[in-house]
């Protein structure tokens, strides 16, 4: 495993994060592993080096904090990981409450960013973490309800109380994400030293404004959905779309809103047509090269979600994966823009 420095701080982490979505209740989503069928791949992924792990309070309804919380604490000290975790959306007693679609089910007060939510919400957080810290806390998404500077104020008082080590953001407007780093600047309080956007080899859309400015400004970039959801891996095909259809598209492909409103184009199979040739080519899995290709643009850490550990293990192997200049230009070559998603 490689370590690499998170942004502008001292804070070492492995170049591959696991992602803690997966693991929580199938009652939230049916592609969900619970506890038992999570434990292999904690352990796994502390096997592999790997000390990076990222949640969010809203995953499962909480379920994916108190998994990773408990897991973590039979495979390694405090001290050996960092936690990595996420405010904004709703968390319901009712797991069949998803946040982002049904926030109407929640009393006012019980999402975004507020001083009252984000109090209530990291104590909640901590609690099913079993921690008395969090090394990284996230805003899931941007409130265009509340001051940034109110939310920026009681981020610096979280950090400055201790119940926070560092704190980062995650997919917004490239203006929105400068200006909550400027106010943080003019008032003296922490920034963010983080990017949790989405971004992979069919989703290239933060390389015009989001990227260029967290490098410029030395901000982490750890994106999410490295695979597309799942597309790059190869074995999507047009008719999958076709919810009704008769086919092998896997659950999670067929409930997927997001890969299916905005993946399944021409041009998207052509870039998977790209990555399969050169995985063929190198010996290796179209997820490594997915995951090779991140980590030679600038990427510290991509998300990785497993379901199956093989697809761990490809993300481990991802590590030492080389791509030459031209065999970047080549996966890059048959990209077509698409549409805003992940913030809008």
């Amino acid at each position: 495993m490689q370590y690499v420095n998170l942004g502008p701080t001292g804070l070492k982490v492995s170049r591959i994060c696991l992602g803690m979505m997966t693991y929580g209740s199938p009652q939230w989503r049916p592609w969900v592993l619970d506890e038992e069928a999570a434990r292999p791949f904690v352990r796994r992924a502390i096997e592999g080096g790997v000390n990076f792990f990222d949640t969010a309070n809203m995953y499962s309804n909480g379920v994916s904090e108190i998994i990773t919380g408990k897991l973590l604490k039979e495979f390694a000290k405090r001290d050996e990981v960092v936690i990595a975790t996420k405010v904004y959306f709703g968390v319901s007693d009712d797991m069949s409450i998803d946040a982002p679609t049904m926030a109407g089910k929640f009393h006012p007060n019980a999402s975004g960013l507020s001083r009252k939510h984000i109090m209530h919400a990291v104590d909640a957080s901590l609690q099913r973490l079993g921690t008395d810290y969090i090394d990284l806390y996230q805003i899931h998404r941007w409130d265009r309800s509340t001051p940034i500077e109110e939310t920026m104020a009681v981020l610096h008082d979280l950090v400055k109380a201790g119940k926070v080590r560092y704190i980062g953001a995650s997919s917004m407007w490239a203006w929105q994400f400068a200006k909550a780093q400027q106010v943080a600047k003019e008032n003296g309080w922490t920034p963010f030293v983080s990017m949790q956007n989405h971004y992979n080899l069919l989703y290239r859309e933060e390389e015009r404004e989001m990227i260029p400015l967290c490098h410029d400004q030395k901000v982490a970039l750890i994106p999410w959905s490295p695979l597309a959801r799942g597309f790059l891996a190869g074995n999507r095909k047009p008719e999958d779309k076709d919810v009704n259809a008769n086919n092998s598209a896997t659950s999670r492909a067929k409930t997927d809103d997001l890969a299916l409103r905005y993946y399944y184009n021409e041009a998207d199979f052509k870039v998977v047509d790209a990555l399969t040739a050169l995985a063929q080519k190198k010996g290796v899995s179209n997820a490594q090269i997915a995951y090779a290709w991140l980590l030679h643009k600038g990427v510290t850490a991509p998300i990785v979600g497993a379901s199956k550990l093989p697809q761990l293990e490809q993300a481990l192997g991802a590590i030492s994966v080389h791509l030459s200049a031209e065999e970047i230009a080549t996966l890059e070559a048959p990209y077509q823009p698409h549409p805003v998603i992940g913030h809008v």
